[in-house]
This record gives C-alpha cells, sequence and structure tokens, in this order.
C-alpha cells in the first residue's frame, strides 16, 4: 500500500465540542504535527480573558491527540452564546488552520460559536452509528438544526449525549478496513508487538492473507472445556469472541485511532481508495457493494463534524466500542481476559475509547491516566503498552455527572458488572451493588434527574423472556441477554432505586442499543405519590432491527403482556404501571423501526416531557403522551 505523498491536513479531526460548563470549556482535536494550541473566548467582540490547559497525547508519526481545556477567569454566563477560536504558535499552522476553519463556520457566522447549557430543555441523544449500515447517518439532523437557528429559527439544543456504539470495532465493512488500514500507514500510527497471536506485530496484518473478511481465522480459539461448550462445539475449539460478524475485527491499537479518524472527521477520507483486487475472488462482490455504502456515509462527515464543532458532546462506550458481548457473562471474561491476544484487543479498544471518547467528556477526572499515558505514548512508539492497558482495566471512573439542570448522571453499565456466582454462563448484572448504591445516594434530594443507560432499564418485554428462555438453556450469548432484569441482584436493586422515597419525583431515562426506538410512562402501583418515570429509548443512529422480525415482535408483545394479561405476575416490575406512547399517535405499534436521533424537550417544571424521533430520512415522528384507556397500554 503506497503512502500519498501530497501534504497531511494539519488538523486532522476536530475541533469536537466537549465538557462545556460555566467552569470550563473542553475540545477535543487530532492534528498531524506537534502543535501549542490556545483557545481565545468573546461575547459580543469583549474577550473573555482566562487561560488554556493543551493535554496531548502521540498516537503516531502523523496524529497528535488533544483534550484542550479553556478555563476562564470568572465563571461563563449559562445561555449565552460565546464565540471560540483555536490559536497556534506557529504562524504557518495559525494560517492553514484559517483556511480549514471556513468550512465548519455556518453561514454569516465569523467564528465557532457554543452556549453553556443551563437549564435544560432540548436534549439530543442517539447510539448505534454503524458505518455500513444502509440507512443515512442520523447526526445530519444536528447540523440542520442548527442551520434552522442562523435563520432565524429556534435555539440549537443544548448538548448532544451518545449513548453507545459510536464505532463498530468488532463489526467492520472490508472498505472501512482497507481506508482504517491506509489511514494508519498514512499517519504513522503506532504498531505494537502481539503474544499468542499468528502474527508477531500489528505492522504484518495489512498484508496477511487472512487480513479481510477472514480475521476470525486469526482470533484467538479456545479448547471446549466445558459440558456446555461441547455440546454446542463438539470436539473443536470455539471462538473466544462472540460476534458473528468478527470477519474484520479491528485488532491493532492503530486500527481503533484510525477508526475514529474515519467515523468523526472528513479530512482524510479524500485521499481513501477502495480496491477490490486486494480481497479474495469470493469477497470482491460483497467488497463492492459496502463500498458504496461506505461511500455514502463519508459524504456528510463534513456536515456532522460542523455541528459537532457547536454543541456540547458527552459520550459513554457499550459493546460494540469495545466487541460484541463485553463483560455478558462471567464465563466470557474467563475466555477473553485468559488470553493474551484477545486480552490485548479489549485493552486496545479500551484504550481508543479513552483517547477519543471518554477522555474529554470529564478531563480533569483523568489527569492519572493521563500522566501514565505519557509514559506509554512516546515519539519512537508505545513504550509501555501492557501496563498502559492494565490500569485501564482498573480504571473504575468512566461514568460521570453533569451539573445542569437537571443533573445528568452517565452510567457505566460495562465495567462494573455484579457477575453471578451461580454459573459461567448466567448474564452479569449491568451494575453491581456498590456502583448502584453510590448511584442512589447521588440521587437523593434531587427534584429532577437524567440517566443515561445505554441498555433500555425498562425492555420489551416479550423479547426480554426470549432473552431469559436461552439463558435457562445456557445460551445467553447466543441472543444478547442483556437487560437491566437478567440478573436478579441487579434487577431488584435498580426497582428498589424507584420505589424509594427519596427518589426524585421527574425522573428520565435515556437509552438506546437495541436498534428500534420507544417510549414508557412508568408509575408505581398502589402509591399515591409515584415519581414520574420517564424512559426514552432511541436507537439507531445509523442502523436498525430486522423490520418483518420487530413488527411481530411488537404485535405479540401487545397481544401477551397488555394490561389485563395474567403473564404480568411472572414479571420482576409487577408492582409498575408500564404505559407506552405510540409513535405519531399510531395505536397499532409501540416500537419504531427507523434509523434516527432522540430529542427531549422539557417544559421547566418538567410536567411535560415531549419524546421527538429525528429520522435519518428527514421525518420527524412524536411519541404521543396521550394517555387514555384507547390509547395506552398499561402492563405489569
Amino acid at each position: 500500500m503506497s503512502i500519498i505523498t501530497q501534504p497531511l491536513p494539519f488538523i486532522i479531526a476536530g475541533p469536537m465540542l466537549r465538557h462545556t460548563a460555566r467552569g470550563s470549556v473542553t475540545l477535543w482535536l487530532v492534528t498531524s504535527e506537534p502543535a501549542d494550541i490556545t483557545i481565545t473566548l468573546n461575547h459580543q467582540h469583549t474577550v473573555v480573558a482566562g487561560t488554556t490547559t493543551d493535554r496531548v497525547v502521540q498516537a503516531g508519526e502523523h496524529a497528535f491527540i488533544h483534550v484542550t481545556t479553556f478555563t476562564p477567569a470568572q465563571h461563563l454566563t449559562a445561555g449565552v452564546q460565546y464565540a471560540y477560536a483555536l490559536q497556534f504558535s506557529h504562524d504557518a499552522q495559525q494560517q492553514r488552520w484559517q483556511v480549514q476553519q471556513q468550512k465548519l463556520l455556518y453561514e454569516g457566522c465569523q467564528q465557532l460559536t457554543f452556549s453553556v447549557p443551563a437549564k435544560l430543555n432540548n436534549v439530543l441523544h442517539g447510539s448505534c452509528r454503524k458505518p455500513h449500515a444502509p440507512q443515512t447517518d442520523s447526526l445530519v439532523r444536528v447540523d440542520e438544526l442548527i442551520c434552522n437557528e442562523h435563520s432565524g429559527g429556534p435555539a440549537r439544543p443544548d448538548l448532544l449525549l451518545m449513548t453507545g456504539d459510536q464505532i463498530y470495532a468488532d463489526d467492520v465493512a472490508g472498505p472501512m478496513l482497507q481506508a482504517v488500514l491506509q489511514v494508519v500507514e498514512r499517519l504513522g500510527l503506532f504498531h505494537e508487538s502481539l503474544t499468542d497471536a499468528v502474527v508477531e506485530s500489528t505492522a504484518e496484518l495489512a498484508e496477511h492473507p487472512y487480513c479481510y473478511y477472514q480475521r476470525q481465522q486469526i482470533l484467538p480459539r479456545v479448547a471446549t472445556n466445558t459440558a456446555l461448550s461441547k455440546l454446542f462445539f463438539g470436539a473443536k475449539k470455539k471462538p473466544v469472541f462472540t460476534s458473528v460478524n468478527a470477519q474484520n475485527h479491528l485488532i491493532g491499537m492503530a486500527e481503533v485511532i484510525a477508526m475514529y479518524l474515519l467515523v468523526w472527521s472528513d479530512e482524510l477520507w479524500p485521499d481513501i481508495t477502495f480496491d477490490a483486487a486486494r480481497v479474495s475472488s469470493a469477497q470482491q462482490a460483497l467488497f463492492s457493494k459496502e463500498a458504496t455504502v461506505i461511500e455514502h456515509f463519508a459524504a456528510p462527515l463534513g456536515k456532522i463534524r460542523r455541528a459537532l464543532a457547536h454543541v456540547p458532546v458527552y459520550m459513554i462506550f457499550d459493546d460494540h466500542d469495545v466487541t460484541d458481548d463485553w463483560n455478558l457473562t462471567r464465563g466470557w471474561e474467563e475466555e477473553v481476559y485468559g488470553h493474551q491476544l484477545s486480552r490485548r484487543m479489549v485493552g486496545n479498544a479500551l484504550a481508543g475509547y479513552w483517547l477519543c471518547q471518554g477522555w474529554a467528556n470529564q478531563p480533569d477526572t483523568f489527569d492519572a491516566l493521563h500522566a501514565q499515558a505519557k509514559h506509554n505514548f512516546t515519539a519512537s512508539g508505545l513504550a509501555a503498552h501492557e501496563a498502559f492497558i492494565d490500569t485501564l482495566f482498573d480504571w473504575d471512573q468512566w461514568h460521570y455527572q453533569l451539573a445542569t439542570e437537571p443533573p445528568v448522571h452517565v452510567l457505566d453499565t460495562r465495567t462494573q458488572r455484579w457477575r453471578s456466582e451461580s454459573s459461567l454462563n448466567k448474564p452479569s448484572g449491568l451494575m453491581d451493588w456498590e456502583a448502584l448504591c453510590e448511584f442512589q445516594h447521588q440521587l437523593i434530594g434531587k427534584d429532577a434527574v437524567i440517566v443515561v443507560s445505554a441498555a433500555p432499564i425498562y425492555g420489551v418485554k416479550l423479547i426480554e423472556v426470549i432473552q431469559k428462555l436461552f439463558t435457562m438453556a445456557g445460551k445467553a450469548l447466543t441472543v444478547d441477554a442483556e437487560n437491566w432484569m437478567a440478573h436478579k441482584g441487579t434487577a431488584s436493586v435498580i426497582l428498589n432505586i424507584f420505589r424509594h422515597y427519596k427518589t426524585p419525583p421527574h425522573f428520565i431515562i435515556l437509552s438506546g442499543d437495541v436498534h428500534y426506538s420507544f417510549v414508557y410512562d412508568v408509575r408505581l402501583r398502589f402509591r399515591r405519590n409515584s415519581p414520574q418515570i420517564i424512559q426514552f429509548t432511541c436507537s439507531g443512529i445509523k442502523n436498525t432491527f430486522p423490520d418483518t422480525l420487530i413488527r411481530w415482535l411488537d404485535r405479540l408483545n401487545q397481544w401477551f403482556y397488555s394490561a389485563r394479561s395474567p403473564l404480568n405476575i411472572f414479571t420482576r416490575r409487577r408492582n409498575m404501571s408500564v404505559n407506552e406512547r405510540h409513535p405519531d399517535g399510531d395505536d397499532d405499534i409501540a416500537l419504531l423501526n427507523r434509523a434516527a436521533l432522540g430529542q427531549l424537550l422539557l417544559d421547566p417544571e418538567y410536567e411535560k416531557v415531549r419524546c421527538i424521533a429525528l429520522c435519518s430520512d428527514g421525518e420527524t415522528v412524536e411519541f404521543s403522551s396521550e394517555l387514555t384507556n384507547d390509547t395506552a397500554t398499561s402492563r405489569e
């Protein structure tokens, strides 16, 4: 693969507006050469005094990841629009940035702008952005909303919450992998040596005969050492990773970083070329089909990048940011972390998440991690990568809170698992007892709260029952049996939090993961002053569920778990009334199977909570909140 000789863009990705509060404003960006950055702010042409802290990690010869924070001398005013600018110490870099910046500016604007969220009334959220899914990318709707503001329409959203699966490290299209490898080479992203692998270094992957559509042959396999494993896999070795689409699973740290640069920015795409001749003849038709979809994915990235420079963005991981079924069961963990290659792959994906997502959520939280990262990411390559990954696995501060009104609590449902003690194959609880107790303590005394859970707390009952039946048969991994009710301890604690008399009276849950959207209104039975619990699940940004299957599941779920169904007796939520909102008031469906971004609109007292799906095809669908005997299905 030849290196392109034309100059690299100075800024490869970003600036992306990240943690934004009265006391600090953080940007994430990637430069192709070392740079000293200062952020300047002004309001109505008056300069805001303050200082800049530029935290940097070098991920390759031409890849410098910056998390850059401006700290004002006096707190910023919430709800007021500020303009910001990047200043570089070298004149040549400044001139190059001034040229690049032009395509990030909205019509009639001379600078990038933002507002510090005050009392939240317009929140966007979504998950599951799969580049080679056939749907259009819903993030283009964010750009449309900001364009509308500049045309005299409503103000832009307060913030955007990305609730999981921002990338698919385990499910990569052949052309996307080809693009990833071109970026790795062009930027000189750091390679690493591997243990227990068919290659000694990630530098060998690009030319390996199993590189495209056959990476499952490279991935680790273990002996079937349990009766259950032998039942399903016979005497053969079974794959450690459970993804059914692992043919192009990302392996090296360099590949993960390259993937993020390609999904967040348009800068490197003009020089990407697809070559079907590099894959086997049996896969060339699929490669060509996927190439068309990937080209459509790349086309609107300029608009999406522009939008993300103007709205505060917060993120949390889910499984596909790392690998499918990440920490689903105790058995999964023992097998994956017990093999050097699979352990390294999970660590690389987690490191990529920290660098390109988690770090900028709350930069000060990660100062100790950044200090260790500087010992690993050096100008000559990765110097202490295994030790750095060990630290990531031990890290317990991936969750975070935003001091907005209402406050936002973003849960870590992946690394603080409540593992089953009775069976290797039973699903782990999404959060353990200690994490749930800490969460409950943070809620005390709040009038309202927004909680981000990657997976819905209140799922579709029929689907949960199907997952339960597969779990009882020892096949939890087969149906991705990952829901809050799958583990008795976790289910009991989370439901008790809702029943506690100090639970906030207004409780909003934002979730994704499932590739369809729905809204539930939940009340406690047999209690006069029940909290108002609203769950808004919106998924995916660029992904959907198989359409025929979801229509049948939706229909059967409404039949089997209607208000009068005796099956409700057997649920763990039997002391709660769950009412479905229907998309656009259509009584026949409760589940919306459209690629969409969720929009949550709140009134000042949180009495009216509107849940809207901004669909990728340009349509807008609102989930009806009219709860009557005719239009609402009360269950459990």
